[in-house]
């Protein structure tokens, strides 16, 4: 499995943010980059820089694939 950058994790979490901005009083966040929140997290609590995609729930596998291949079809 590939590793993933918290780089990589911050621009796939934003790009869910802006394409679902949060909603409610409680002002959530979509289920994609809620998904992405976890890893995200873990990597900040470890004061780490990379993390394996196998260490993905399946949530998260699915919110970073779907944002690679929107990402990709939306670049010239």
């Amino acid at each position: 499995m590939s590793d993933i950058s918290i780089t990589e994790l911050e621009a796939a979490i934003n790009f869910w943010r802006n394409r679902s901005p949060s909603s409610g009083d409680e002002l959530a966040l979509c289920k994609e980059a809620s998904a992405l929140s976890k890893p995200y997290a873990l990597l900040i609590v470890q004061r780490r820089n990379v993390i394996s995609l196998d260490r993905f729930d399946p949530d998260a596998r699915a919110a970073r694939e779907s944002y690679v291949s929107l990402n990709n079809g939306l670049q010239p």
